[in-house]
């Protein structure tokens, strides 16, 4: 048996169409070329395809048996394709997981490069915290993770992609009252924070060497616009990512952030996938995409004192 893909191409075309001159015309070839196609198609299958008629092509039994498994061989072999191309370069189907304090801030301005690059990338997203994502690293279910260094995982390789820095955040009310430069001065601060298993809360217990088993600790925010209208609130004071300053200001207007003297606390974010896989094709065009909008989205922020 010997028939190629391309003669099952134009086998299916001819069976979408039921015609051979609209067949031919959406194969970009010739009727009387597509003819010979579909002739020696049906003599390396040994049976008639397809019953001519003066201006119809009708499947025969053998033919409607054909076409299903045609139709799942030209399937399978379009994503055999879109798999070897993504080796090459951003194509294909990528799943990609992101941390909840990352992935509403960076997503827009990747997804919107992706684009303007014209880059052939379907990105499927999963949102969850650290653990969840590098379970699902391991498991083979995620190509790449975005989330804070180090993961702290073996078997996986970290690219580093933008330092994000924290800023102080609190109301109009708190801002003016203290007199906060550094993040350890936040010792008798009522301090809000996120529930338990975000990394964030643990950055920003380090970074203010405080306990979470102190008084005046928060952990029940679940997310960090919800953590910003408490702030706004005056319910007490917390550290912002700066990649998401632009968004939760936009959205709680009485929400004041000032940085704190340098060194400023901060956090490096990278782009975390499994030890071995190939590093030479999608790999680095996604993190410069990556790094791009998590620069761009910092950028855009100007309000913190």
């Amino acid at each position: 048996m010997n028939f190629t893909l391309r003669q099952l191409g134009y086998f299916k075309a001819l069976a979408d169409t039921g015609n051979f001159g609209r067949a031919a015309i959406a194969c970009n070839i010739s009727q009387p070329a597509l003819s010979v196609q579909i002739r020696s198609l049906e003599t390396a299958l040994g049976g008639r395809l397809i019953e001519r008629q003066s201006r119809a092509a009708l499947l025969t039994p053998l033919g409607r048996q054909i076409l299903s498994q045609a139709e799942d061989i030209l399937d399978r072999a379009k994503q055999l394709d879109a798999t070897a191309r993504m080796q090459i370069g951003l194509a294909g189907t990528l799943a990609l997981g992101l941390i909840p304090t990352i992935a509403p801030y960076l997503l827009p301005g990747a997804l919107a490069l992706l684009r303007g690059q014209d880059i052939s990338l379907r990105v499927e997203v999963r949102e969850a915290q650290t653990d969840q994502l590098l379970t699902a690293l391991g498991e083979g279910s995620l190509d790449a993770a975005v989330m804070a260094l180090p993961s702290g995982a073996d078997g996986l390789s970290e690219t580093p992609l933008f330092e994000d820095r924290f800023l102080l955040a609190g109301s109009r009310e708190r801002m003016a009252a203290g007199n906060v430069t550094r993040p350890t001065d936040l010792d008798r601060t009522p301090l809000m924070l996120l529930e338990d298993g975000h990394c964030l809360t643990d950055q920003a217990l380090e970074v203010c060497q405080r306990d979470r088993t102190q008084a005046g600790i928060n952990t029940g925010a679940s997310s960090l616009a919800t953590l910003s209208r408490l702030v706004e609130a005056g319910f007490g004071m917390t550290l912002m990512p700066e990649i998401a300053a632009r968004t939760e200001t936009d959205a709680a207007p009485g929400l004041r952030l000032r940085r704190f003297r340098v060194p400023e606390p901060a956090r490096l974010i990278g782009l975390v996938c499994r030890a071995s896989t190939p590093k030479d094709g999608w790999h680095g065009a996604l993190a410069a995409v990556l790094r791009d909008a998590g620069l761009q989205e910092q950028r855009a922020f100007t309000g913190a004192g």
